[in-house]
């Protein structure tokens, strides 16, 4: 007699069963009408919490963990994109980055699917591929930068977690882009970084024409970014009590580069400087451009926060009849700004140069210098850190930043974060100085 090969027992968890068969545990479901069988491994417990945590998903209408869905790079990268775009809300610069930083690998990948990529053999492909520098199309073509090449594969690697948060790799299957060990990355070729000191801000300012010196000269003694100062109003300034407020515009299309808001308090010298700037005007951006100045020509927009955000929204109506993207209305955003007046940031970044190049200081190619010397300047100075991260408006990386819990039990009074800032400003006093000779020569240039 033949005898009959006893069938397996099987145990259940709701919609899942699991059971022992040739020396393995399996699971068995179906998710919809798809019947999925899958070899978890020899341990009864391991497929026990493998079947309770499947039959939660099942319960909960999500993507199980065995599930596979294989999809195409280009496909997963338009995926992510609008899961950054439409669900998180990243900031139209980030959401812009990421689509620059994944479109190379859609090109490298072509239509394979996502789960085949090699990400050693795409890293190389990115270290002999020849690129303009920021994107510029008439600029000469070179290859990447170590750190180009570390932030493209940090960007591939997020692809990828989302990747395998939403089930578009295999089951089990681990992120190819973290095993690059990219924090181990050698960043060989890496710009160095221009700081100034007391003399070459001191030669700088000098040098600077009267539209160009107040803008340097306030990026140098408040840290602002640039993209701070440009899109700041008159009515952010309390030269009363000497206060700057770095605030986010959102109703203009405009936010600060971590979101965080902050008061920088202002020297003495700073609040004359910019009370000279904004003269009899008490509306509008702070810093106008060149053809401005003079007051023989008046910008086509001249209205408070409120006026401004009212023009941008009408201009949003007469745009189109449909919704605009967020990144359309930043468009039109842009154009509001201008009509106002406001200097652009390209602008002041062309001064810089030009002014810098004429000094012979060839390695200061940005503005940014300035916010590297302030900061330079507060540690010189033994500032604490606390008050440094205030005023610059740095995000603290994890609970309360490098200091932990006490920065979250600290709380910098106003009255001592514009007495330790003050005191590192005027360590260099000659520039400081030189802000007087600018009055006068504005003042002389206006009678």
């Amino acid at each position: 007699m033949t005898s009959r090969r006893s069938r397996p027992v099987r145990k259940r968890i709701g919609r899942v069963s699991f059971y022992f068969h040739h020396g393995s545990w399996w699971v068995y479901y179906r998710d919809g009408s798809r019947p999925v069988r899958r070899k978890v491994g020899e341990s009864q417990a391991e497929a026990e919490q493998l079947a309770a945590r499947i039959n939660a998903e099942l319960i909960s209408s999500v993507p199980t963990i065995l599930s596979f869905q294989p999809i195409s790079v280009p496909e997963l990268r338009m995926k992510f994109l609008t899961h950054h775009e439409q669900v998180l809300r990243s900031s139209v610069g980030t959401v812009r980055r990421y689509r620059s930083a994944t479109q190379h690998l859609a090109d490298f990948a072509g239509e394979i699917p996502a789960h085949t990529i090699s990400a050693d053999r795409f890293a190389l492909h990115l270290r002999e591929k020849q690129v303009s520098p920021n994107g510029h199309p008439h600029t000469p073509k070179r290859r990447l930068r170590d750190k180009g090449v570390q932030n493209l594969l940090e960007i591939c690697r997020s692809l990828y977690a989302y990747a395998i948060r939403m089930r578009h790799l295999p089951p089990y299957a681990e992120n190819p882009f973290s095993q690059l060990r990219l924090d181990r990355m050698q960043i060989e070729d890496a710009k160095p970084v221009f700081v100034l000191d007391a003399e070459s801000e001191l030669r700088f300012l000098e040098a600077a024409d009267l539209w160009a010196f107040p803008i340097h000269f306030t990026l140098a003694k408040t840290g602002l970014r640039v993209g701070e100062l440009v899109h700041l109003l008159i009515e952010d300034l309390d030269l009363e009590q000497g206060w700057l407020q770095v605030r986010n515009k959102s109703d203009l299309g405009w936010k600060t580069k971590t979101r965080n808001e902050r008061a920088v308090p202002l020297v003495a010298e700073v609040v004359d400087v910019l009370r000279c700037v904004t003269k009899d005007r008490d509306r509008g951006p702070v810093f106008l451009r060149h053809s401005f100045v003079n007051g023989q020509r008046r910008p086509a927009l001249c209205g408070t926060r409120a006026e401004l955000a009212a023009v941008l929204q009408s201009r949003i109506g007469e745009a189109s009849s449909d919704l605009l993207s967020r990144e359309a209305q930043l468009r039109v955003a842009r154009t509001v700004w201008r009509d106002a007046g406001a200097v652009k940031a390209d602008r002041i970044r062309t001064s810089f140069i030009r002014i810098a190049a004429g000094l012979g200081m060839s390695n200061a190619t940005c503005p940014k210098s300035w916010r590297h010397s302030f900061a330079t300047l507060l540690q010189d100075a033994n500032v604490d850190p606390l008050i440094r991260q205030i005023t610059l408006g740095h995000k603290p990386t994890g609970a309360g930043g490098e200091l932990g819990m006490t920065a979250v039990y600290t709380h910098t009074r106003a009255a001592t974060q514009r007495k330790e800032i003050d005191r590192a400003i005027r360590l260099w006093p000659e520039s400081l100085a030189i802000s007087q000779v600018w009055q006068q020569q504005q003042q002389g240039g206006r009678s």
